[in-house]
């Protein structure tokens, strides 16, 4: 069986990032999405927050499970039996971080290899960090998050603002 593992913060799980999800999940036996920790960022949702999230929008997805990791990323990989991380690009400037850690990965597992998905159109400027900034200001954030999460997202952003 082939597992593949999507990794991220997913804080919170945008259109894109599912439509990742989606894509990635058609090319193999299974798909770990992983929310994985990270010291630096300070997230909006709590992991467990974030893995139910996911669940939710991904529960239509039969071979999509999700979890979540505190090691590194080329050590998960090995415990889950993958030998592919699933990276979406939005543009160059994404290409090049996941590039220097598709290298890395692959130092520390060699089994391990990176397959980028470039997101579609729709997508390529969204990220976490803009619908936090759209949100701020009230926008329609239908376009950007799954409609299951939506009203979950809009209640914790009035309690931050």
């Amino acid at each position: 069986m082939k597992t593949a593992i999507y990794p991220g913060s997913f804080d919170p799980v945008t259109n894109g990032h599912l439509n990742i999800i989606e894509r990635a999940a058609k090319n193999f036996d299974r798909l770990i999405v992983c929310v994985m920790m990270n010291g630096d960022k300070h997230p909006m949702f709590s992991v467990s927050e974030r893995v139910d999230m996911i669940r939710r929008v991904t529960e239509h997805i039969d071979n999509v499970s999700v979890m979540c990791s505190d090691k590194l990323l080329a050590d998960f990989a090995r415990e889950q039996g993958s030998t592919v991380i699933v990276k979406g690009l939005r543009a160059i400037s994404d290409f090049e971080r996941e590039f220097q850690m598709a290298i890395i990965n692959h130092k520390l597992n060699p089994e391990l290899d990176t397959m980028f998905l470039t997101a579609e159109h729709q997508f390529m400027y969204l990220s976490s960090s803009a619908v936090k900034e759209m949100a701020r200001y009230d926008a329609d954030l239908h376009d950007f998050l799954p409609q299951v999460i939506i009203e979950e997202f809009k209640a914790r952003m009035a309690e931050q603002i």
